[in-house]
């Protein structure tokens, strides 16, 4: 099997952390595994595992002038774990498909609009799927045309892991923060604050996904859960695990986040990020389609409290990606 990871995102070095975290856990004697890093120049190459175990830090691949030329692959599955742009955006999963060979996670439609927060939020509302007041900003002249309370949060629409977002207070200082987030994508999002609780859960499987244990990020010391506090400070925020909830808002929890991830087309693995009002009301923050997955990232810790550890986890993921493609290779491919 082979594990993809890199990429030329602002998500790369988290890549590179949850591509070490997977090898680590990976069962050598089951899987015979190729690493298969993307530089930011996006060439691939074959790496090296001591390379990539060697420590801990926040770290790119080198920029190389050659690059890995796929003729015939002899992986049976690929985890890709490239976050961000032409990773979790379904550009990779559509050349898998081009491969003909299995891999773990949503398909090319599932990825698209689960990184996509605009369509995404428009399919969750078609569905009646409560979700934050939004705008979304094309050019900076549509800023004039901006309806919406303050205060506000602003994010590259193509972006995840918090890279380019900031919370806007007041109208002075947005501006710089619809430009900031225009470095990183063609369309920027504008979201209202949802006061309340933030609640994320796991979601895992392909036509009948079941729900983890909901978990509660409270952040520390930061305005609120950005890059920072995810994989910088150790302190930034505290996940508990799992959250204190009662039984009936779990169920709730669990039922929506399932429900989302129908909704958008989701396979093998989703984390669903959500808020809790102090009414008990929930709204979808967003699906992510391809979560961190270092040994600390919250899709992994909360199927860990669930019962299902990581190494476990991994084969699960993986056993999904090879049902999904016997799946497909069943459909007939010509028409007579």
């Amino acid at each position: 099997m082979g594990v993809v990871f890199g990429g030329r995102s602002g998500e790369h070095e988290v890549s590179v952390r949850s591509a070490a975290s997977i090898y680590r856990a990976l069962d050598k004697n089951k899987y015979e595994v190729e690493l298969l890093g993307v530089d930011k120049n996006g060439r691939w190459r074959l790496v090296n595992s001591r390379w990539l175990l060697a420590d801990s830090s926040m770290k790119a691949l080198p920029n190389g002038d050659k690059s890995l030329v796929f003729q015939e692959t002899k992986l049976d599955v690929i985890f890709p774990i490239i976050h961000g742009t032409y990773g979790e955006d379904g550009s990779l999963q559509g050349l898998l498909e081009l491969m003909d060979v299995a891999y773990v996670g949503a398909g090319v439609l599932g990825s698209a609009v689960g990184m996509d927060k605009d369509v995404q939020k428009r399919l969750l509302m078609q569905a009646g799927i409560p979700v934050a007041n939004f705008q979304v900003i094309k050019d900076i002249k549509m800023t004039k045309k901006l309806r919406l309370k303050y205060p506000v949060f602003v994010k590259p629409v193509n972006m995840g892991s918090s890279v380019g977002v900031t919370k806007v207070n007041e109208e002075i200082k947005l501006i710089k923060a619809i430009k900031d987030a225009f470095r990183y994508d063609t369309k920027v999002i504008v979201e209202e604050e949802v006061k309340g609780r933030e609640i994320e859960v796991s979601v895992l499987g392909n036509d009948n996904p079941v729900a983890s244990v909901p978990g509660e990020v409270i952040t520390r010391g930061h305005e609120f859960y950005d890059y920072g506090a995810k994989y910088i400070d150790e302190n930034g925020a505290e996940l508990k695990i799992p959250a204190r909830l009662t039984k009936k808002q779990v169920s709730g929890i669990q039922k929506l986040a399932i429900r989302a991830f129908k909704v958008l087309e989701c396979s093998g693995m989703a984390r669903a990020d959500m808020f809790m009002r102090p009414n008990g009301e929930l709204v979808i923050n967003e699906i992510n389609t391809l979560p961190g997955f270092t040994s600390i990232s919250m899709y992994p810790k909360l199927w860990e409290a669930s019962g299902l550890p990581y190494s476990k986890l991994l084969d699960k993921l993986i056993s999904l990606a090879v049902e999904k493609k016997r799946q497909k290779d069943r459909l007939k491919r010509s028409y007579s």
